[in-house]
């Protein structure tokens, strides 16, 4: 070194190349690049007439310490006749980019490799095959491979490796199977390569069979054979396959390798082996442990729900020994604040986020919208998400989704439009999340164009699209439409049976519900705790009592599935519509567990219904010794006295209501027209077309008192004149909503009104009389069920 000092000090350049060849290649040996570069400097500034011999040694000296761009600005300085004799440094080049990128200049450089005139050996091919991989540029991969026919080295073991590994990460596994079983001889490696393809892909069978036949044929998986497999067994949930391959590795000491350790213990929380995953954890010393590790052990908490675990492992082992988490771990640690809704937590894990520049990863980005979706606080999901640079699918699903879980439909489905407005497609999560949406606002237009959509996209072979569908279409009145989807279905979980039963019940198509039901034990499905609700429920809107008694005795003697208070609630609710309030009141006192506030508000509700004061004031003291939970149970015995005309007594309801800060809710309809939701509350005068919505209305009553209507008046609960009180009754929200589909759509469509409340007395009389006037389908979807009216009669028999 001291030579090349004194060398390179000197304001002259030495006569002799083959003395700056020996001095570059000491300072490869020594791993001193400042040196190397200091020569090259020397080189210049002395005028050196560097000859190709010189350029080829400091175009492999960048090679060796990964200055690529340095490399290349040599490289390109080599005379071109001298560079056609290069091919050694022209795979150099080739591997270099194939292996540390950018892949493109790799294919680039391969092609102007033969432009040149270099004749690719067996060594190149390999080397361009594994840029065109990492970029999946199959159609370029298709053609290198057909030069390689062409020069007659398809059977080089290094090249169909190479071929497998690319038509692999390219998807093409026939292809891929083609050039591995066309192969004369077989190494570990290729061996490996194909393994990898089946378990990239999911196809554990396969995965398995190809071992077999690798070790039929004398060859004995290695440590890279290990971390092949691990996805297909970890995907397949075959733990005691895992188990096996774990054991193989201690006994071969490969379990001592970080990345075969990492991925056992990745497969173990795959599979919800917690403990396995823990052992193998705490047995890799700390040394060898690295952030991949680390990472892969909190997600293994994350993943067996021992959240406050993961979050402990971050704080105090990767913040204390000052491990830098990635964006994956801070991803992960995220998930984990959702899961047990630790805000504050999430909070300061975001401020460490902007610190450390991680909240522009994308990844992270999509996690802190999900987790403040998660936790409850939307509008900062939507703050972060509006300030988000860039944004994915992953992004758009997330916000999506967060908006539906937090009762804000109306915003998903803007956010929906918008998404497309940017081009950006939605994916299978997207509809998932979308779906519910439009159920929630009854938005039929919208659901079926993403029933549409998602049939073009292929999303309708997953069961939980289907079951999306299935819930959108009941919700929006087309039960017609969700029976076929159900009916098409090639395969159906437990989730839609159930949909369909709730859906049935909920447009109290009591019979077909009790049919599926009997229907889904014949081909041997068996019912959860959720089809009897289901059941239950629709026994209760159809008012099949003897069969909803008969179920509710066989859900425990015949299925062993023991009666939570959801079941209970809907047994209160079915003796109670039906008027039987003395049994209903005795089935609460016999309840083996003690009744919360909804089981007494049913009996409350069906108190007000058949106006039985004296049990419904005994019921309301037993709902304020618990406590009233919600504003509907003052409203409910507030109704009850207004009802008997007692309004001393319900407007003393009403300050109680008051004193225990309870606001009652306002009444609100909405209908979709054309694609845009509308809604309305009581004597809403704010829509643009209110003076024709009004005008209609008051021919609607003209034409229904000819038809014998009388405002019903006990349903206004206020101490004010008769004529006062139809006036308030014909402006309620669902009959504006009836009046706005009858002035906007086609004579022949039926409309569809959701509400947030129960269906008022006097409007589900009056809508009766309108779908006489209109001769059109009304139904209208009330916080309890769904009512059908057609030709002056409603499908719930005037019972709900």
């Amino acid at each position: 070194m001291r030579t090349a000092r004194r060398i390179i000090s000197s304001p002259q350049s030495i006569a002799d190349p083959y003395e700056y060849l020996r001095l570059l290649d000491d300072c490869i040996y020594s791993k001193s690049l400042t040196l190397g570069k200091t020569i090259h400097q020397h080189l210049l500034k002395t005028n050196y007439n560097i000859s190709s011999i010189l350029l080829n040694k400091l175009t492999s000296f960048y090679i060796k310490f990964n200055e690529l761009k340095l490399a290349r600005h040599v490289f390109d300085e080599i005379p071109q006749p001298e560079k056609k004799h290069k091919v050694i440094l022209w795979n150099q080049m080739i591997r270099a980019y194939a292996w540390d990128g950018p892949f493109e200049q790799a294919i680039e450089l391969y092609h102007e490799m033969i432009g040149t005139g270099v004749i690719p050996t067996k060594y190149t091919y390999p080397f361009v095959l594994k840029a065109c991989s990492g970029l999946q540029a199959v159609e370029e991969g298709k053609e290198i491979h057909e030069c390689v026919k062409r020069v007659g080295l398809e059977s080089d073991v290094y090249i169909s490796t190479a071929l497998v590994d690319l038509y692999a990460k390219c998807g093409c596994l026939f292809d891929a199977h083609n050039v591995f079983d066309k192969m004369p001889r077989r190494d570990v490696v290729a061996w490996n390569a194909m393994i990898a393809a089946s378990s990239l892909h999911g196809m554990h069978r396969e995965t398995m069979q190809l071992i077999a036949r690798m070790q039929e044929e004398g060859l004995s998986p290695n440590s890279s054979t290990v971390v092949a497999i691990l996805p297909a067994i970890r995907e397949a949930n075959a733990l005691s396959q895992g188990k096996a391959v774990h054991g193989y590795c201690v006994r071969r000491s490969f379990h001592n390798d970080v990345v075969v350790g990492t991925g056992l213990l990745d497969m173990y929380a795959k599979c919800r082996c917690l403990s396995y995953a823990r052992t193998i954890f705490y047995v890799m010393g700390v040394d060898v442990k690295n952030e991949v590790t680390w990472s892969a052990m909190i997600g293994a908490c994350v993943t067996c729900d021992s959240a406050s675990e993961a979050i402990e492992l971050f704080d105090n082992v990767m913040v204390e020994d000052d491990v830098s988490p990635s964006p994956v771990t801070l991803g992960t640690v995220l998930r984990a604040c959702a899961k047990i809704n630790d805000l504050s937590r999430g909070r300061r894990i975001h401020t460490y986020t902007v610190k450390s520049g991680s909240c522009l990863d994308l990844m992270v980005g999509n996690t802190l919208v999900s987790m403040y979706a998660k936790c409850g606080i939307i509008d900062d999901a939507l703050r972060f998400f509006d300030e988000m640079d860039l944004k994915d699918t992953v992004s758009y699903s997330a916000v999506i989704s967060g908006c539906v879980q937090n009762g804000n439909a109306e915003e998903a489905l803007q956010i929906f439009r918008k998404m497309q407005f940017y081009r950006i497609d939605p994916d299978l999560a997207t509809m998932i999340g979308f779906l519910p949406a439009c159920s929630h606002l009854a938005a039929l237009q919208h659901g079926a164009c993403g029933h549409s959509y998602s049939i073009v996209r292929g999303f309708t072979t997953d069961i939980s699209i289907c079951n999306a569908v299935i819930d959108m279409y009941c919700k929006c009145g087309k039960m017609d439409i969700a029976r076929l989807v159900f009916d098409r279905m090639h395969k159906k979980d437990i989730i839609s049976w159930n949909a369909m039963i709730v859906g049935y019940g909920l447009h109290g198509f009591g019979w077909e519900a009790v049919s599926l039901f009997s229907e889904m034990q014949v081909v041997n499905i068996q019912p959860d705790d959720v089809s009897f609700i289901g059941l239950l429920s629709a026994c209760s809107h159809s008012g099949l009592v003897s069969e909803g008694k008969h179920w509710f005795v066989a859900m425990s003697q015949d299925f062993n599935i023991v009666p939570r208070l959801e079941h209970y609630l809907c047994m209160v609710d079915l003796l109670g519509r039906a008027g039987l309030l003395n049994e209903a009141h005795q089935f609460i006192q016999k309840m083996p567990t003690k009744p919360d506030v909804r089981i007494w508000s049913a009996l409350l509700a069906a108190c007000k219904i058949h106006r039985n004061l004296e049990l419904g004031e005994e019921v309301s003291r037993n709902i304020q010794s618990l406590g009233p939970e919600s504003t509907g149970n003052f409203v409910l015995l507030s109704n009850i006295y207004s009802s008997a005309g007692r309004f001393d007594d319900a407007a003393n309801v009403r300050i109680m209501q008051r004193d225990q800060g309870f606001k009652k809710s306002p009444g609100c309809s909405w209908v979709e027209i054309n694609g845009i939701v509308h809604a309305f509350v009581g004597g809403d005068r704010s829509h643009p077309q209110s003076a024709q919505i009004n005008k209609k209305l008051e021919e609607f009553l003209s034409e229904m008192k000819e038809l014998g209507y009388k405002a019903e008046s006990d349903f206004v609960l206020h101490d004010v004149e008769e004529e006062e009180k139809e006036r308030i009754l014909l402006f309620h929200s669902e009959k504006l909503a009836v009046a706005f589909g009858v002035i906007s759509l086609s004579p022949k469509k039926p409309i569809l009104v959701t509400k947030n409340l129960r269906v008022c007395g006097d409007c589900h009389s009056a809508l009766k009389y309108i779908s006489i006037i209109t001769k059109r389908v009304i139904i209208v979807r009330d916080a309890s069920r769904f009512h059908h009216f057609r030709d002056g009669s409603c499908n719930c028999g005037d019972f709900w």
